[in-house]
């Protein structure tokens, strides 16, 4: 398997500065005109729609990310983190790790996926 663990660094570090900074703007811009985010299985499809999901579900619910894995998976940027904020948190676990799963052309994210795992049964404890 190719997978390795690497430091953050450029749109992928500055996407998620930005939603610590609760920076709408900046969080904005770290996306290509025409990307997709899918949080939760809802998809939403270039600028316009990004914008409003950042003001409202990412901004405007104070999310923060704290960085817990960085994987680099065949030019994909996969990144675990425990998020927290003011959003409804009814039968989330008090941890809640997401998964994101990063494409980036040109220096601007292409395609963000936000998932929730559950961990592998072979690791489970």
């Amino acid at each position: 398997m190719s997978i390795s663990t690497v430091k953050l660094s450029g749109v992928v570090a500055d996407h998620i500065a930005a939603i610590n900074a609760f920076d709408e703007d900046s969080i904005v811009a770290t996306f290509a005109d025409d990307a997709l985010a899918n949080d939760a299985g809802r998809e939403f499809w270039g600028r316009d729609a990004l914008r409003g999901w950042v003001r409202e579900e990412i901004v405007g619910a104070r999310v923060t990310i704290e960085r817990v894995e960085v994987i680099e998976h065949h030019g994909q940027t996969i990144v675990r983190g425990r998020y927290d904020g003011e959003y409804d948190k009814t039968g989330l676990p008090d941890e809640l790790i997401l998964t994101n799963y990063f494409t980036v052309q040109d220096g601007k994210i292409t395609t963000l996926i936000i998932i929730h795992n559950s961990q592998p049964a072979d690791t489970a404890s």
